[in-house]
């Protein structure tokens, strides 16, 4: 069966800590690309934006949707799919939002001792899984989505980022 294309992805930058890492924005639309040509599901033509930023504005984002006063390393927000027929004229799909905290995110990587950019890849994966339709709040469905990022993160030649949980358990 032939690949469907690739979201469009937008790349945000709201944060001037990110200029400590002017590939972000290429290493967060390959992981983008490298999901969505492995998942099954019929993503391309639709949009997304991933909205790089610090920890302060993601800690407002956790705070308004979820309810938690702190920040994290990475939020999706899922859009709402329209439940008509599309009509000709229609604006593409979107698929919705990402946002990544880069003090978070670095803090992560360096404590790991994991280079940045895998896990940034690690975060942008996960986020665009989430836009899809995954989660990890049920053992067996985070054992399938650790599974999928295992694969597509293999793909772009980055480790296993769950290898050393394992060893701890």
């Amino acid at each position: 069966m032939p690949r469907l294309a690739v979201p469009i992805s937008e790349v945000l930058v709201v944060a001037d800590c990110w200029q400590a890492e002017p590939e972000a924005e290429a290493v967060v639309e390959r992981a983008i690309a490298a999901a969505a040509a492995t998942v099954d599901a019929d993503v391309g033509g639709a949009e997304l934006a991933v909205m790089l930023t610090d920890d302060s504005g993601i800690r407002t984002l956790n705070g308004n949707w979820r309810g938690i006063d702190k920040p994290t390393n990475v939020l999706s927000f899922p859009a709402l799919q329209p439940t008509g027929p599309a009509g000709p004229d229609e604006a593409p799909r979107m698929l919705g939002d990402i946002a990544i905290a880069y003090q978070t995110t670095r803090q992560e990587a360096d404590d790991e001792q994991k280079p940045f950019d895998h896990h940034l890849s690690h975060l942008a994966i996960h986020g665009f899984l989430h836009l899809i339709g995954y989660d990890h709040e049920k053992d067996d469905d985070a054992e399938a989505m650790e599974a999928l990022e295992r694969r597509i993160l293999a793909q772009l030649g980055i480790p296993d980022p769950y290898a050393d949980r394992e060893r701890m358990d």
